[in-house]
């Protein structure tokens, strides 16, 4: 079966992202404030807080590493250069993954789904996705499933 990949966003031309540990600003919730292109900004769902969800996913096969947020900054940031900025909501400030931790996520393709409320950032990772050292944030956290079609142990039956 041939994968169809998702359609990329159109490119924004290269701006300088901010210096590191500058005092982020509240993310907007307006559709055309920022630094995205109008087509992308306007395609946008963002939720209450001016965030739409990012799934990372690692390029070359397909594994799932972690789920962050961004506000059209962050996307504008991540578009442009080459790493993945997310916009935390805990402490309300920009942070570029593997700043600290050196576990850097370098951008290979990014793409928005079909609503607009959710964007997929296609990733070489370079070590651990998650915070707790495990490679992505899933990892050894499944949940017990329990259907008519799965036993209890959440296995097909």
């Amino acid at each position: 079966m041939s994968e169809q990949p998702a359609p990329a966003l159109t490119p924004v031309s290269a701006q300088p992202a901010g210096p590191a540990g500058v005092p982020a600003e509240a993310p907007s919730a307006s559709p055309h404030a920022g630094p995205l292109p109008e087509n992308v900004a306007a395609a946008l769902k963002r939720d209450s807080a001016g965030l739409v969800a990012a799934v990372v996913q690692q390029f070359d096969t397909n594994e799932v590493l972690m789920l962050g947020w961004m506000d059209d900054e962050a996307l504008h940031r991540t578009m442009t250069t080459g790493r993945v900025t997310f916009y935390s909501r805990s402490r309300q400030e920009y942070w570029r993954k593997g700043d600290t931790s050196g576990h850097v996520q370098w951008v290979k393709s990014v793409a928005m789904d079909c609503d607009g409320d959710a964007l997929l950032i296609r990733v070489d990772q370079v070590g651990a996705a998650c915070h707790t050292g495990t490679r992505t944030c899933f990892d050894g956290r499944e949940l017990q499933v329990s259907t008519a079609s799965t036993g209890t142990a959440g296995q097909a039956i």
